[in-house]
C-alpha cells in the first residue's frame, strides 16, 4: 500500500486527489510554483514542495522538478490529475526508471492513444467503430485531395498530435482543401512540434459522447456509461451530463461493452475515456484520453463510485471494488465549468476574489480551489470551479442546477456564470436537443449581439 502520494498538479483537481488520499489514510504531497504558494491545494495537503517559478514549463511541466519533489518528500507514487504531465509517456517511463509508481496507464498505452492515427488503427482493430477517413497520416496535398474525394466533402483535417481544438481545419468543398491542409499542418507544427495530419469525414450535426472505462491491468475492465459533452465552444467542453439525453439503456450497454472489451484486451489499467461523435444512431471513435477527465464527477454522481480512489487501488495492484453488474444508473447529473473569463469574448480574467460563496443542499457538489481573498494567477488555465448537480431525473437536475447557480457567488473577477443562467432558459437545453455545433451558433446570435 502507498503511504505517500505526490499530486503533480494544481487547483481543484489537486484538491480532489488530496481528499481521496485523506479518506484512504494516505499522506499527500502538493507541489506548487511560486505563483501558487498560497493556493488551496498547498494548504490542504499534508506537506508541499515548491518546484519552480510561475511558468508551467519551469514548474508543473518540469520532470526533473517533479522527480526531485518525490525524492525530497519520499513519495512512492504520483497522481497526475489531468493536463500537464498526465498523458506524457516519457514522464511515466522516467518514473518507472526511478522506482516511482504512476497512478494511471502504462507508458505504452499512453503512447498508443496519444498518437491519433495509431489510436484509430488500434481501436479499429479492437472492433471499435471509427469515423471514415485516411488510414494514416496524409503526406501531401495531392494525397489529401484524393482522400477527401474518396470519403466525400465536407472533411476535417486534424493534426496527429493535436488537442484542444488546435490543428483542426474544416474543408467544406474541394476549393477549401489546400488552405485547410496547409493551416492544419502549420498549427500542428507550431503547437506540438509535429506537422503530420490526417483526414476524417466531417459529420454535420453529431453529439459528442464519451464512454468512461476502467481497467485493472490484468485483463479485466468495465464501462461506467456515457457522458454527453456536446455543448462546446471552440472544441472546449462547457457543460457535461450523464447519462446522455440521446442514449437509451440498450445503446449504452452495446457501446459500453465494445469499449470495455477493447481496453480489457490490451490490459489497460486505470481510468480512461473513449470519445465518439454520435449521429443517426451510429458511433464514430475520435480519440481516447488515458487519464481522469475534468467531467468525471457526473459519472461518480450517477454510479456512486469514487474514480480517484479506484485509480489508487489498481495502481497498488488491488482489484477494482466493483463489477459491471454493480454499475446501475441512478438519476441524472450535470456539470458546468466555471471559468474566470469575461463575456462575450471569453477573455481570461485573473484577479483577486473579493467574495466567494459555494452553493449547497441536496445533490449539489462544487469542486473548486477558490476562497475569499485568493488571487487567481494569470499563468494557468482559466477554469476556477466545477458545479455538479444530481437529481432523480434530468428535469430535477436542471432545476437543481438553476437553484445552485443562483446561490453561487464569485466576486472580484468576471466569470462564465451568466452564460449558464442564459443557457438554462433555452428550450433546446431543457429538452436536451443539441449537438456539438449548437453552442457556437447560439453564442453568435445571442452573446455576441449583446
Amino acid at each position: 500500500m502507498f503511504d505517500k502520494i505526490l499530486i503533480a498538479n494544481r487547483g481543484e483537481i489537486a484538491l480532489r486527489v488530496i481528499r481521496a488520499c485523506r479518506e484512504m489514510g494516505i499522506h499527500s504531497v502538493a507541489v506548487h510554483s511560486t505563483a501558487d504558494s498560497d493556493a488551496m491545494h498547498v494548504r490542504m495537503a499534508d506537506e508541499s514542495v515548491c518546484i519552480g517559478p510561475p511558468s508551467s514549463t519551469d514548474s508543473y511541466l518540469s520532470v526533473p522538478a517533479i522527480i526531485s519533489a518525490c525524492e525530497i518528500s519520499g513519495a512512492q507514487a504520483i497522481h497526475p490529475g489531468y493536463g500537464f504531465l498526465s498523458e506524457n509517456a516519457n514522464f511515466v517511463q522516467v518514473l518507472e526508471d526511478h522506482g516511482i509508481s504512476f497512478i494511471g496507464p502504462t507508458a505504452e498505452h499512453i503512447r498508443i492513444m496519444g498518437d491519433k492515427i495509431t489510436a484509430k488503427t488500434t481501436m479499429k482493430d479492437l472492433g471499435v467503430p471509427c469515423v471514415p477517413g485516411s488510414d494514416g497520416g496524409v503526406p501531401d496535398l495531392e494525397t489529401a485531395r484524393a482522400v477527401a474525394e474518396e470519403i466525400g466533402y465536407p472533411v476535417i483535417i486534424k493534426a496527429t498530435a493535436g488537442g484542444g481544438g488546435r490543428g483542426m481545419k474544416l474543408a467544406q468543398t474541394a476549393d477549401d482543401i489546400e488552405s485547410a491542409f496547409q493551416t492544419a499542418r502549420a498549427e500542428g507544427k507550431a503547437a506540438f512540434g509535429n506537422d503530420e495530419v490526417y483526414i476524417e469525414k466531417y459529420l454535420g450535426r453529431p453529439r459528442h459522447i464519451e464512454i468512461q472505462v476502467f481497467g485493472d491491468g490484468k485483463g479485466n475492465a468495465v464501462h461506467l456509461g456515457e457522458r454527453d459533452c456536446s455543448l462546446q465552444r471552440r472544441h472546449q467542453k462547457v457543460l457535461e451530463e450523464a447519462p446522455g439525453p440521446a442514449i437509451d439503456a440498450e445503446t449504452r450497454e452495446r457501446i459500453g461493452k465494445i469499449c470495455a472489451d477493447a481496453v480489457a484486451s490490451i490490459n489497460y489499467i486505470g481510468a480512461g475515456t473513449i470519445e465518439f461523435l454520435y449521429e443517426d444512431g451510429e458511433f464514430y471513435f475520435i480519440e481516447m484520453n488515458t487519464r481522469l477527465q475534468v467531467e468525471h464527477p457526473v459519472t461518480e454522481a450517477i454510479f456512486g463510485v469514487d474514480l480517484v480512489r479506484e485509480q489508487i487501488r489498481v495502481a497498488e495492484g488491488l482489484p477494482m471494488s466493483f463489477t459491471q453488474d454493480d454499475i446501475v444508473v441512478n438519476g441524472h447529473a450535470i456539470e458546468v465549468r466555471i471559468n474566470a473569463e469575461k463575456l462575450p469574448d471569453f477573455r481570461p480574467c485573473p484577479g483577486k476574489i473579493t467574495q466567494y460563496h459555494a452553493p449547497g443542499g441536496l445533490g449539489v457538489r462544487i469542486d473548486s480551489a477558490l476562497y475569499d481573498g485568493y488571487s487567481i494567477p494569470p499563468f494557468y488555465d482559466s477554469l476556477i470551479g466545477k458545479l455538479i448537480v444530481h437529481g432523480r431525473d434530468r428535469p430535477e437536475a436542471l432545476a437543481r442546477l438553476k437553484r445552485a447557480l443562483g446561490e453561487l457567488i464569485v466576486d472580484g473577477v468576471d466569470t462564465t456564470i451568466p452564460l449558464f443562467h442564459a443557457l438554462l432558459d433555452e428550450e433546446d437545453i431543457q429538452t436536451g436537443n443539441y449537438n456539438i455545433h449548437w453552442l457556437e451558433k447560439w453564442l453568435e446570435s445571442n452573446l455576441a449581439a449583446d
